[in-house]
């Protein structure tokens, strides 16, 4: 966004080919759950979305309810 320096000025297939050589790298860098552990954070994921669904809808659910409850009072 500035002054462009050397490394912007090389041929895209060269900075493509080094920014691929990075994340493979990289990669190797990474350390992968094994089958257990991928199914425990499956599991506590899965819970996790249904727990905040659960409360979203109830919230939802009030809010539609009292809502009506004003309406109706209203008239």
């Amino acid at each position: 966004m500035g002054v462009a320096t050397k490394s912007e000025s090389k041929p895209i297939t060269e900075r493509i080919g080094r920014f691929l050589r990075e994340v493979r790298a990289e990669l190797r860098k990474v350390v992968w759950p094994d089958r257990e552990e991928l199914k425990r954070y499956t599991l506590i994921v899965i819970v996790s979305v249904a727990v905040i669904a659960v409360f979203v809808g109830l919230v939802d659910f009030g809010f539609g309810r009292l809502l009506f409850l004003l309406r109706r009072l209203r008239g």
